[in-house]
């Protein structure tokens, strides 16, 4: 697995109870999923020598994050490495411009876009769509991309006189008056076998996800038609491993595509106790080509992201607090703090997911404070 993040600390979880042998790249030894006791060896995604490395004699090649240039993905395939998801599907992870391009051209619906490369192009992409209008960066995956809520012009133009490069392409879309966010996971076999998880909503705050709610709250025809939308789209992309489709419900009503994440998803945590089968353990699964758990439902659940506030705390310290909540299931990630940073995550069960998020939030204020 390229990356030692927590999504790999998580899956070699997964890999133990199934006794896989999981080796992770890792940048350093502080890194999740080594703190976790993962097997590792140390290199950067993004060196061409350091992913061979850590590929040779492995029998499948998979991804903690999109930060691995696809044209190593290419190349690994090229020599004949066995890449779960491949590097064609997961580029839609990595290009949000091509993600958007693809799924626009194949019918599902996104935000209007448009590549821009100027102020020019951005002012006449405005006047078409109406201000407000969202620039991103592109490139760098998801958490590392710079992302704009522009008003007017005079804001375009001092937002490209600060860049360092004045030719980079911004990827320039629509505002959308946003209802609700949501997503919906499904793992695909490489033989095309499919088990497709309840969608969960997501909630942000301060540009991160703060909590999941499983399943999400919303009428049944919206879950049915984003459900139909990921297997459609799983299926389009050839995708191998487990896939979130994250989704906009706008104030019209109408579902819009936002983002592809070809690996384990943080909007997916609550699968480890609310189903049968956990999205890591379904991820080996479908990497492998083994037979797929069911991703039953449970028990309804909310899932709290531990994120690191303004003053230093170590959630280990209160950790036997929270512990004394009952239902609550805490799980850290072994890192350091940092503002902003995703320490761990609580995961509470109960008989609705309002009652499942004020457990997990009791807890969590028990770790990091109200």
């Amino acid at each position: 697995m390229i990356g030692a993040g927590q999504m790999a600390r998580m899956t070699h979880q997964a890999a133990v109870d199934l006794d896989l042998d999981l080796v992770v790249l890792a940048e350093s030894t502080g890194d999740s999923a080594v703190v976790g006791g993962a097997p590792y060896r140390l290199g950067s995604p993004s060196s061409w020598a350091d992913i061979r490395a850590v590929a040779e004699g492995a029998d499948v090649v998979t991804f903690d994050h999109e930060l691995v240039p696809n044209a190593h993905l290419v190349k690994l395939e090229q020599l004949g490495y066995q890449l779960r998801p491949a590097s064609q599907a997961s580029s839609l992870a990595q290009d949000k411009l091509e993600a958007r391009t693809v799924l626009s051209t194949s019918g599902f619906p996104v935000p209007a876009f448009a590549a821009v490369s100027s102020p020019r192009d951005v002012w006449a992409f405005a006047e078409a769509h109406g201000w407000p209008i969202v620039l991103e960066s592109l490139g760098g995956g998801h958490d590392r991309r710079d992302v704009h809520l522009i008003d007017n012009p005079s804001q375009v133009t001092q937002l490209f006189d600060s860049q360092p490069h004045e030719s980079a392409t911004w990827l320039a879309e629509e505002y959308i008056d946003v209802a609700a966010e949501l997503a919906v996971l499904i793992a695909r076999s490489a033989s095309g076998h499919v088990a497709l998880y309840p969608a969960v909503q997501t909630v942000r705050q301060g540009g991160s996800c703060r909590y999941v709610l499983m399943p999400a709250p919303l009428a049944d025809p919206v879950v049915e038609q984003a459900s139909l939308m990921a297997k459609s789209i799983a299926d389009g992309i050839d995708a191998t491993g487990m896939l979130a489709v994250e989704m906009f419900l706008d104030t019209g009503g109408q579902l819009l595509v936002n983002e592809l994440d070809l690996r384990p998803h943080d909007s997916g945590h609550a699968t480890i106790e609310a189903c049968e089968t956990s999205q890591f353990h379904q991820h080996l699964r479908a990497l492998l080509d083994w037979p797929l758990g069911a991703p039953t439902l449970r028990s309804a659940a909310a899932t709290v992201n531990l994120i690191g506030g303004s003053s230093a705390i170590s959630p280990s310290a209160q950790l036997p607090r929270a512990l004394g909540v009952p239902n609550a299931h805490v799980h850290l990630y072994g890192k350091e703090f940092r503002p902003g940073r995703k320490l761990g995550h609580i995961t509470a069960l109960a008989a609705s997911t309002e009652e499942a998020l004020d457990i997990a939030q009791a807890a969590a204020d028990e770790l990091m404070g109200p």
